[in-house]
């Protein structure tokens, strides 16, 4: 078959075509109509296909998620719980208003105890803050290295909260030792006492 036949086919007389063309033709046919298939229907379908399984990759990410939470509930809960108690176990530890005079009472009886002299227990100004105010106590103190740790242990055993703060040691008359010291009590604030 020559370039020469190829020109002479007829377009309206397809029977009369040898077989080798008749098979290119189809195939080409074929072709065309498979990709014509292809590009009007099947490539939505592709992409659509494609965004589904993205998809359900994300929610299966979300779902082990979810689960591994859902697994750990009960644990969560009982740790929500347990939070909750100490946390108003530490609420219980801070005095309200009216029973900050006698936690200062407490602090000052506690130092006599470890047999310290007060030299000077001057409470400062209340400084608020979130949920709880700050209730700082300028301290200075004469006595040996061992009172003052029997004081600071003593306030570490009160039933409130009391921590100290800038602490100096030096030396004074008689052979005793000064303590300059920022002693902090907390209180919780009332409702509707805030900052």
């Amino acid at each position: 078959m020559t370039l020469q036949d190829l020109n002479e086919l007829n377009l309206s007389n397809i029977g009369d075509w040898p077989i080798g063309i008749k098979a290119v033709a189809v195939l080409l046919v074929g072709a065309l109509v498979c990709a014509a298939w292809y590009y009007f229907d099947t490539q939505h379908q592709v992409l659509a296909l494609e965004s589904a399984e993205r998809e359900e990759i994300g929610l299966k990410n979300d779902f082990e998620k979810k689960q591994a939470k859902a697994v750990n509930l009960a644990a969560y809960k009982d740790q929500l719980e347990e939070m909750k108690q100490s946390f108003g176990a530490m609420l219980r530890q801070l005095p309200n208003q009216t029973e900050v005079a006698s936690l200062l009472v407490d602090v000052s009886q506690t130092g006599l105890a470890a047999g310290l002299k007060f030299e000077l227990f001057k409470p400062l100004a209340e400084r608020k803050q979130d949920f709880y105010a700050e209730l700082p106590i300028q301290l200075r103190v004469i006595g040996t290295y061992h009172e003052f740790g029997e004081f600071v242990s003593g306030l570490a055993a009160l039933p409130r909260i009391v921590t100290i703060h800038e602490v100096s040691i030096s030396p004074a008359a008689g052979g005793k030792l000064a303590m300059n010291a920022l002693a902090k009590t907390y209180r919780y604030l009332e409702l509707g006492e805030g900052r």
